[in-house]
């Protein structure tokens, strides 16, 4: 990062005069920065993100989208979810930034710029399906903490970067390595240098996919800045924290990476089983991998109301490391199901999507299920899966409500 610069006292003069009082501490702002009295609070423009998607904080930013929003088959990114755990970078130069390779199981510590990872290696291209590990929270009972992600924290974006193993083999990886951890320039929400607001990782043998990217395009273009600009780590099928944004480090690690919201409770589950609203100890905790098998419907928006006796359904599914071998729709709540095709995708990690027509009887109220089995034979629950302390893992069958006026 760029040598801390401080403004001057002639333009901390000129933001009290917009503020409209003294700036306490004003001496303390750093040259670039604005005040929050004088930034623009409104994220669907800050963000460039579509009015119908949901903000569930602001401190950080987190939002998400409505079903019905979802139904490109590749997000853009009006409609991406925003998960944040600090606060954004405020100053981001690419010609400056870099990424080291360091850890106790690095052959050579290397640093490399954009312009070495984008000119030495291969660029690949992939669409990846990121899932915050706290989609469905709000569905859980007892509630659990954290925000109330219903069912729209999910994407699934053309990623363009290099591999990861690409660039781990160039600066040698020793036999004793067991993890990779990611640090990144977000800033702490209490704005102490010394914390980092998340630092998570992977095992070794996920950070040898083909799949897993150090992105720095996503659609095309250049990484949006929320999403995680000038370079994110993506890895797909898991959950979506392990993607590390604006990234300027990773550790060859020869243990489990014990980063900020690697331990605790922070993006765990249970080792067995427990009744809801159970204390669980931490060692009984288990580290969150592959994302369990979950579908959306994203046609028609729930609430419709048609006039005719017959749809087309559209939708998406997806099963972590796994691939969707079935869709199953049920419009008699559970009774039946029918099975409609669902297409490979197009790369491993990416999401897969159905379309298909539904009849309805007669005239009334109707819901639409879907449920969703992967290539291991396990299908979604339609009830809400296992309760645990911190609302993950929700992969209940998603269902709309629609109208049949005829």
């Amino acid at each position: 990062m760029e040598r801390r610069k401080f403004i001057k006292s002639g333009v901390l003069a000129s933001l009290s005069s917009l503020i409209g009082g003294e700036v306490v501490f004003g001496r303390n702002l750093l040259s670039g920065y604005t005040p929050l009295a004088l930034q623009d609070s409104d994220p669907f423009k800050l963000f460039q993100k579509d009015q119908d998607m949901v903000v569930l904080n602001d401190k950080p930013w987190n939002m998400e989208a409505q079903a019905h929003l979802l139904r490109d088959k590749v997000t853009p990114n009006k409609y991406m979810f925003v998960r944040n755990n600090g606060l954004v970078p405020e100053i981001i130069n690419e010609s400056k930034w870099s990424l080291t390779i360091d850890g106790e199981s690095v052959e050579n510590m290397k640093t490399y710029t954009l312009q070495d990872l984008k000119t030495k290696f291969k660029t690949y291209t992939y669409q990846l399906t990121l899932e915050c590990g706290g989609n469905g929270r709000s569905e859980f009972n007892p509630p659990a903490k954290g925000n109330q992600w219903t069912i729209g924290a999910v994407h699934c974006a053309n990623w363009t970067g290099v591999r990861l193993k690409d660039v781990l083999l160039d600066a040698g990886v020793k036999n004793d390595a067991v993890y990779i951890g990611y640090h990144s320039a977000d800033v702490h929400l209490s704005r102490d240098p010394n914390k980092e607001p998340i630092s998570r990782g992977i095992p070794i043998s996920k950070a040898m996919e083909n799949e897993i990217l150090l992105a720095f395009e996503m659609n095309g273009e250049s990484i949006p800045l929320v999403h995680g600009h000038p370079l994110r780590m993506v890895v797909g099928g898991w959950p979506a924290s392990t993607s590390g944004k604006w990234l300027q480090r990773i550790s060859i690690r020869n243990k489990v990476h014990d980063g900020t919201k690697m331990g605790g409770m922070s993006y765990r589950v249970p080792c067995k089983s427990v009744a809801p609203g159970e204390k669980v100890a931490e060692e009984n905790m288990c580290i969150i991998e592959s994302m369990p098998v979950k579908s959306i419907i994203t046609y028609p928006k729930t609430g419709a109301i048609l006039k005719e006796k017959s749809l087309n359904i559209e939708g998406h599914a997806w099963a972590g490391d796994l691939e969707v071998e079935n869709i199953e729709i049920s419009i008699d709540f559970g009774a039946t199901w029918k099975s409609v095709p669902v297409t490979k995708p197009i790369n491993k990690l990416a999401w897969q999507h159905f379309n298909s027509k539904i009849k309805f009887p007669k005239a009334g109220y109707y819901e639409i299920w879907a449920k969703a089995t992967d290539s291991n034979g396990i299908s979604q629950p339609m009830v809400l899966p296992g309760w645990n302390p911190k609302g993950y893992l929700n992969n209940a069958c998603h269902r709309i409500a629609i109208k049949v006026e005829v």
